[in-house]
């Protein structure tokens, strides 16, 4: 074994563990947000308690999201001094706008939210907390454009064995930033969505296993009895629903990209050896679909797909003897896995939806369905909500997993389609590599990162399951006013819990 083969599993083991939190963190910070508008525009109290609750999880996210990618700069100088030389004049804009602008501007106002709840006004308090969010949309953006450029490397010139950027602007409007940024984002909403469904479950069953003589559907209005729980559940399927259509359009689109960009991959992502018109698709192995890969990736069911073994030859002959395919059986079942697993999550939202859909009928007092009357009375009467079925709030918990197992194996699928290339068609990645750091050394920095992530994880799931099954606190639409002498009000402290136990 090489140092490079130690440095691209370390590289991807702290890249996909740091990935863990990232989405989390991008997608709960909006449905915060929207918790925390709903409760300033209706002043209702179960939103305020709803916004605290999740913010309060979000926060544990946030710091082990920004404690695990610390770590990604430090590799670039480690592991990769030659990578970091060829992309750095290309690289330093992109990532210094992620730094100085959207990461900078995401962590001052999480500051002043956390701090901020019985201190400055309401309205101000809720822009704080969307400046937030849109700092980390803008920090996801960066990164991602600096990531779409070693996909498709476009305004830049290389100089010296160096590429320096020549078109920022082309740098940011990349074709695949473009579309890879939507999709990875509209993914992060889905791993949120899900997080949410599976708290909202959780806490559904644990009501229901403390009353289970409950069998009448909850009402609204005056004295309503109804879950708290049902409005984040609604929320959360919306969001995970408008979420999969995104995912799903903008992942064709990135597929035809591919077909343009980088066939290796495509090939590989099908176990296509054999140039071949009106290629078929297998969802399965060992079942076809014929022409569909051809048609989703181009329009056309007839036009021809390259294959791995008809590039190699290609590429060959481009860039000299090597092996140009990538892992094929790595990069075919992680196509599928991010597929079944991103469709079932997706399935299950708009499942949830039919399930949770309003009623027609409304309720009388007590629970039962009231008389007919008038057609315009009934329809002004209805909205009463449907009871969640018990096996659909299980479901929600088993499904916990399959977004973000779907978001790692797609960036499997990306990062490990593209080799030999970190840079696509300029830089093998056996040219990146620190050629003054020795086999030894990295295998010690990559036990030291495994064995301090684990024990984060730890610590993360330790505190999530300890927030979640204690469950929002009591709440008054007024924040109270600090004590004498302590500095801060109470509901500031409940916020501050989760970031002062690291």
């Amino acid at each position: 074994m090489e140092a490079l083969d130690l440095a691209r599993w370390q590289f991807g083991v702290t890249t996909v563990y740091h990935f863990l939190f990232v989405p989390l963190t991008i997608g709960l910070g909006v449905f915060v947000a929207g918790l925390q508008t709903a409760w300033h525009r209706t002043g209702k109290e179960h939103y305020l308690r709803l916004t605290k609750f999740f913010g309060k999880l979000f926060l544990i996210n946030f710091a082990m999201g920004v404690v695990t990618g610390i770590v990604q700069e430090f590799q670039f100088g480690m592991n990769w001094s030659e990578y970091s030389v060829f992309v750095g004049d290309v690289f330093g804009a992109p990532l210094a706008l992620e730094a100085l602008l959207a990461f900078f501007l995401e962590s001052t106002f999480i500051g002043l939210w956390i701090f901020g709840w019985d201190k400055l006004p309401k309205r101000v308090h809720l822009a704080t907390i969307w400046a937030a969010v849109i700092g980390s949309n803008l920090s996801a953006y960066f990164i991602l454009a600096a990531n779409a450029w070693m996909k498709h490397p476009v305004g830049y010139e290389v100089v010296d064995g160096r590429a320096r950027m020549t078109d920022l602007w082309a740098v940011l409007t990349n074709s695949t930033a473009l579309a890879q940024v939507p999709h990875v984002v509209a993914g992060a909403f889905i791993v949120a969505g899900a997080f949410v469904l599976a708290v909202c479950g959780y806490n559904i069953l644990k009501e229901r296993r403390a009353d289970p003589d409950r069998t009448v559907p909850m009402r609204r209005g005056p004295g309503s009895t109804t879950s708290i729980w049902h409005t984040p559940m609604r929320a959360a399927l919306v969001m995970t629903a408008i979420a999969g259509v995104v995912s799903a359009g903008t992942g064709d689109l990135s597929g035809k990209l591919v077909y343009e960009q980088q066939p290796m991959k495509l090939a590989a992502a099908e176990g296509l050896e054999r140039d071949t018109a009106g290629a078929a698709f297998s969802p399965v192995p060992g079942i076809e679909v014929p022409m569909l890969l051809s048609f989703l990736a181009t329009n056309d069911p007839d036009a021809v797909v390259r294959g791995t073994e008809d590039l190699q030859a290609e590429f060959a002959k481009k860039f000299g003897p090597g092996d140009y395919r990538p892992n094929v059986p790595v990069v075919y079942a992680s196509f599928r896995v991010m597929i079944t697993f991103g469709m079932a999550t997706a399935g299950l939202s708009v499942l949830g939806l039919w399930l949770t859909r309003r009623r027609r009928t409304p309720l009388a007092p007590g629970g039962h369905p009231a008389p007919r009357g008038p057609v315009r009375r009934r329809r002004r009467a209805a909205g009463v909500p449907r009871e969640i079925p018990s096996w659909f709030a299980r479901a929600c918990l088993l499904a916990l997993p399959l977004p973000t197992l779907a978001m790692i194996a797609g960036w499997l699928l990306s990062e490990i389609g593209r080799q030999p290339w970190t840079v696509q068609g300029e830089l093998l990645t056996a040219a990146s590599v620190s050629p003054g750091v020795s086999l030894t050394e990295v295998a010690v920095s990559l036990a030291v990162f495994t064995i301090l992530y684990g024990l984060l994880a730890v610590a993360e799931a330790v505190l999530l399951v300890r927030y979640v099954k204690a469950g929002p606190e009591q709440a008054s639409p007024t924040p109270p006013a600090p004590a004498a002498g302590s500095g801060d009000g109470d509901t500031t402290a409940v916020m501050l819990q989760p970031t002062l136990m690291y």
